[in-house]
């Protein structure tokens, strides 16, 4: 390269700055280094950069088309930079955390965009489960922090979140037919409806949990892809209230009249894989998520339902 990056940033200082006088207080050099320093650019480059007009020094054509592209070498240069310092402070280059799609995705899409601007070096690596596939990432060791129900022996764990799910259809399911006020429905009388199940994301040990062994079963591998088809009136399932908060609010989905079994709760645990060697961009994340859950579980415990 004939052209230093340092000489790049001056070139920009003097553009930012409006001339030369500027520029050199801005990055600490003399007026005459800088004058210098663009001319020999000039000179290698074989190409005018700048131009004087009035008191203000001004880019050529060609000087802001080659000042764009080099913006692009500062700012990778910046990052790196960025990067390292980094590394030396200890923070972990890349996090993985499996999380439960039970949890409620704002509160995920918060807590990443806090963490982002702090530690805006560190990769994530997001794993949205159903069931016990957070668990299996953990023992596999694919994460390092899991969001998970409780159960999962042998790592640390902090309680996090309590879920509500409740038993949901739509208005104009049959079901509503089937019953009065003197006579709710009974879970066996569910079994000759239709029941939409989430498909556990493990490969290996996989549960099923919540099939009343209906008669008929559809069985899919997201949580968003069920709430649409109850929506739709094309069954029904226990379904987090994390997730139909606004169905809920808006009537697009009821709450099943069961006598008995109609709710049911789990609560979800922050699963550290290795609890010795916990960086401080892990313990960051782990802290945002707990405040994040502390501020805002009012949200869904006031839902009525």
């Amino acid at each position: 390269m004939k052209v230093t990056l340092e000489q790049w940033r001056m070139l920009k200082a003097v553009v930012e700055q409006g001339g030369f006088a500027h520029a050199a207080a801005a990055v600490h050099k003399s007026q005459s280094s800088i004058h210098h320093a663009i001319q020999k650019m000039e000179l290698m480059l074989d190409v005018k950069l700048l131009e004087v007009k009035g008191r203000k020094a001004h880019l050529t054509d060609a000087g802001r088309l080659l000042l764009q592209r080099a913006e692009h070498l500062l700012e990778s240069a910046a990052n790196i930079d960025s990067l390292a310092a980094s590394l030396n402070a200890g923070v972990e280059p890349e996090i993985s955390i499996a999380v439960d799609q039970t949890f409620p995705p704002e509160y995920i899409g918060t807590v990443l965009e806090q963490f982002s601007n702090e530690y805006p070096n560190t990769r994530i690596q997001l794993y949205e489960t159903v069931l016990s596939g957070a668990a299996e990432a953990l023992n596999k060791g694919q994460v390092d922090l899991a969001i998970a129900a409780s159960g999962v022996s042998h790592f640390m764990a902090e309680p996090l979140f309590t879920v509500d799910f409740i038993a949901v259809a739509s208005p104009d399911h049959p079901l509503f037919n089937s019953y009065s006020d003197a006579q709710p429905l009974q879970i066996d009388d569910l079994v000759n409806y239709r029941q939409l199940v989430t498909r556990d994301s493990a490969l290996e040990k996989k549960t099923d949990s919540g099939w009343l062994k209906a008669d008929e079963r559809w069985t899919v591998s997201n949580i968003s892809t069920s709430i649409e088809m109850i929506c739709r009136g094309m069954g029904f399932a226990w379904i987090p209230v994390t997730r139909i908060s606004r169905q809920l609010s808006q009537g697009d989905l009821l709450p099943v009249p069961l006598q008995m079994g109609g709710r049911r709760n789990m609560t979800l645990q922050l699963y550290y894989a290795r609890h010795d060697q916990v960086g401080p961009g892990i313990k960051r994340l782990a802290e945002l998520l707990h405040r994040c859950c502390e501020d805002d579980v009012s949200n869904y415990s006031n839902i009525k339902y």
